[in-house]
C-alpha cells in the first residue's frame, strides 16, 4: 500500500513539473517595445514588485483598472497599453498569473483593491483567457468593480453579467483568429445589454499586446502601433464613464 502511494505521489509529482516546464517553455515574450514601456516616465511611475503599478505623477488617481494578461504571456508584453491608460490620469496594474495562466489566478484582483484604498473607483479587464477571468471576477464578486474591459474576449457560460451594474466594453478585431466573431457575438447573451461592443477593423489576435506573433492567429491589416492606439482610447473612454458614473 505504501508503495503505491509512494507511486501515485510521484506521478502527481512528475505531472505538475510537466505543466511547470511547458508554461516557462511556452510563455511568450515581451518585445523591446514593451520593455522600454517598463521605465518611469515624466507622466507615470512604473514599480515592478508582487504586481506591475503604472502610477499617474501629476495627480492623485481616484481610478484603478486591474488587468489579467492572455494566457501563456508574459504580464509585461502589456506594459505599453498601461502606460498610456495610465498617462491619462488612471491607476493601472497589471496582475502576473501563476504559470502565466489567469485561470490559476481569478481572485487576484481582491488583493490588489484591498492594497490600494485610496482608489474609490475600480474596473477590471484582461486581454483572452485573462479577459474571461476578469469577468468571472466581476461575477463573483459584485460591487468590487464598475466596469469590465473585454481585449479579444467573453465571459465564460456560467458567469451570467446581463443583471449587473457593470459598465462593459468588449474590443475585439476582426482578424482574430482565435477569438472569432462568432465568439462575440454570442457573447452578447451574457453581458448587460448597453455593453459596448467595439470592432477594431484589421486588429487580430496577437496586437492586443506586445509578445509578437501568435500561432492559429490570422495577418492583422493594420499596424500594431494603430491597434495599441485604438485599444488605448476605447478602454480610456470606459475609465472615463466609471470615474463619472461610480
Amino acid at each position: 500500500m505504501l508503495w503505491v502511494l509512494i507511486a501515485l505521489v510521484a506521478i502527481v509529482l512528475l505531472a505538475i513539473g510537466g505543466i511547470v516546464i511547458y508554461a516557462q517553455l511556452n510563455t511568450a515574450d515581451p518585445q523591446p517595445v514593451a520593455l522600454a514601456a517598463m521605465e518611469s516616465t515624466e507622466a507615470v511611475e512604473v514599480s515592478d514588485g508582487e504586481w506591475l503599478v503604472f502610477w499617474p505623477k501629476q495627480n492623485a488617481p481616484d481610478t484603478g483598472f486591474i488587468f489579467y494578461p492572455g494566457g501563456l504571456v508574459d504580464p509585461r508584453a502589456y506594459a505599453p497599453q498601461a502606460q498610456d491608460i495610465a498617462a491619462e490620469g488612471y491607476a493601472v496594474v497589471i496582475v502576473p498569473m501563476p504559470l502565466n495562466l489567469a485561470v490559476l489566478g481569478s481572485n487576484k484582483a481582491g488583493d490588489v483593491i484591498a492594497a490600494y484604498p485610496e482608489i474609490e473607483n475600480w474596473a477590471i479587464g484582461g486581454h483572452s483567457l485573462g479577459g474571461t477571468m476578469a469577468a468571472r471576477y466581476a461575477h463573483q464578486n459584485p460591487g468590487n468593480v464598475n466596469g469590465l474591459a473585454l481585449w479579444a474576449s467573453y465571459p465564460a457560460d456560467g458567469n451570467d453579467l446581463r443583471q449587473s451594474n457593470l459598465h462593459v466594453t468588449s474590443i475585439y478585431g476582426t482578424r482574430d483568429g482565435l477569438v472569432t466573431l462568432e465568439n462575440i457575438e454570442a457573447s452578447r447573451s451574457l453581458l448587460p445589454a448597453n455593453t459596448n461592443f467595439v470592432a477594431i477593423e484589421g486588429g487580430n489576435h496577437a496586437q492586443f499586446g506586445w509578445y509578437g506573433p501568435q500561432s492559429g492567429d490570422l495577418p492583422a491589416t493594420i499596424s500594431h502601433p494603430d491597434q495599441h492606439a485604438q485599444t488605448v482610447a476605447v478602454t480610456v473612454a470606459l475609465l472615463g464613464i466609471v470615474q463619472e458614473k461610480s
